[in-house]
């Protein structure tokens, strides 16, 4: 079965220095049918102006991912973590008991755009942790590159659930799959260019799609593309 969530159909929030798209309910955004696919709670596609960004805030019991797509994202801490992401870069915070953090854009002239998803932890109250990795286009290209994982395999980063992420960068008519273990579903979020996920259902920028009750999936590449997939229990 293959649940559809249109680039267009998403929620959308906008201020002075951001423009946000929520796949699933989030902030201001209700709709009791979107409020999740399995433990995948949020994906958020933000734009953050220049010399913009999220003040110091707090989160519990999430596992946060963040994935560059262009532009520069300076992250900041309780940890004491301080860095900058760029694309090719993938951050985690296990938030755990709590971390408080900020999330700006790292330019005064260019805005950085970035997806941000959140998983739902199956360990609560753990000690907060932060990871981040650089994963070279050269690695995601024509194959699924694990990025996060429950065991941090595969030069993976850790995340506190049974899930795995997947990201990959796709040429015309490169194809892609991944086998589904049983009880097991996954979501697809094409972050750029067109996706055909089997033989029937054409992907576009900004779409997703939930995959369940099968045992695999396929993407293949209508034009350069690049995507997320999610693994899920």
């Amino acid at each position: 079965m293959i649940l559809l969530r249109r680039a267009s159909d998403r929620g959308h929030a906008t201020f002075s220095w951001l423009d946000s798209r929520h796949t699933f309910s989030f902030g201001g955004y209700h709709d009791m049918q979107w409020m999740g696919f399995g433990p995948l709670r949020v994906i958020n596609e933000d734009r953050v102006a220049p010399g913009g960004g999220f003040a110091p805030h707090g989160h519990a019991n999430m596992e946060i991912i963040s994935y560059v797509i262009e532009g520069a994202l300076q992250h900041r801490d309780s940890l004491g973590t301080g860095s900058v992401i760029r694309p090719g870069d993938v951050q985690t915070m296990s938030a755990g008991s709590g971390i408080e953090h900020s999330e700006f854009n790292a330019s005064k002239a260019e805005a950085v755009h970035f997806l941000q998803a959140w998983v739902q932890p199956n360990r609560l109250n753990a000690t907060p942790r932060y990871g981040q990795r650089n994963f070279p286009v050269a690695t995601r290209s024509g194959v699924l590159r694990l990025v996060a994982s429950p065991d941090g395999a595969d030069e993976s980063l850790a995340i506190r659930q049974d899930a795995r992420v997947y990201a990959t960068v796709l040429a015309p008519e490169e194809t892609v799959s991944l086998a589904l273990g049983a009880g097991r579903k996954a979501w697809v979020q094409v972050v750029r260019g067109a996706l055909r996920l089997g033989d029937d259902t054409l992907l576009s920028v900004g779409d997703g799609a939930g995959i369940s009750e099968q045992s695999d999936l396929c993407l293949r590449a209508e034009a350069d593309s690049e995507a997320l997939v999610f693994d899920l229990p």
